[in-house]
């Protein structure tokens, strides 16, 4: 789905992503682009900020919301790192400015879509024995699984939703465990953000995921600040069996 109040921009998009053999549906304004997405979930929604009735970036925070995961690469004349994070803060997977390149355009939709496929992803990354355990494909680190397959993620039994690029760098630390990874290694699993994206974009990834994993993510004991390096995720009960042992 496109949502584009400029006619001349949504056509070339149109054009760029059948020539691909994409079925494309185009809206004009951001209303109408919610209504769509209700009544059928696309598999990705290239996004205008500034359009009518509802912009770009309400139309991201409602659909997440209301919990609603579709893909979402959002195109913008802004090209201030503030206004690019809040994209991203809201939930959007990805973000290019205007003027772009169509073929550029073309290669991060078909980046997104590889990356939400909900079967038959591979593991992403090694995944050392003695640190992690899998099971099916299934990485977990202590009582937080991560199913690439399946793209789903829990917490003590219970599913918790996660954005792409979330479950990309959460992927990503489950396969090696109490490694400290640094704020640009993280970016790298991130690949296709804007040129303008810093490595702040991972401080808000990470602020997001502790809300979802961590009992009080203040105090987050899984996910965790190694200050002047970066993040590390670590299973919270191995302190406490090893004091008790």
């Amino acid at each position: 789905m496109v949502a584009e109040d400029d006619v001349k921009q949504a056509e070339l998009v149109r054009r760029y992503l059948e020539h691909e053999g994409h079925t494309v549906t185009v809206v004009e304004d951001g209303r109408a682009a919610l209504e769509a997405v209700r009544h059928k979930e696309p598999d990705l929604l290239v996004l205008d900020v500034m359009m009518p009735r509802t912009d770009g970036l309400d139309v991201v925070r409602i659909l997440r919301g209301e919990c609603r995961e579709v893909p979402v690469l959002m195109l913008t004349a802004r090209s201030t790192e503030d206004d690019l994070l809040l994209g991203l803060d809201l939930g959007a997977d990805d973000y290019m400015t205007k003027p772009f390149s169509p073929r550029e355009l073309m290669a991060r939709v078909r980046t997104l879509l590889r990356r939400n496929r909900r079967s038959g992803s591979p593991a992403p990354g090694p995944t050392p024995a003695a640190a992690v355990a899998v099971e099916d494909d299934v990485l977990s680190v202590g009582t937080l699984r991560i199913d690439p397959a399946r793209y789903e993620v829990s917490v003590d039994g219970t599913q918790v939703v996660c954005t792409p690029g979330e479950f990309r760098i959460l992927a990503a630390m489950a396969a090696e465990p109490d490694r400290v990874f640094t704020r640009p290694r993280l970016l790298e699993e991130l690949h296709g953000f804007d040129k303008y994206i810093s490595n702040r974009t991972v401080d808000v990834h990470v602020m997001h995921l502790r809300k979802k994993i961590e009992r009080a993510p203040r105090r987050p004991v899984r996910l965790l600040t190694v200050f002047g390096v970066g993040y590390k995720l670590t299973d919270p009960a191995k302190d406490i069996r090893h004091a008790s042992s």
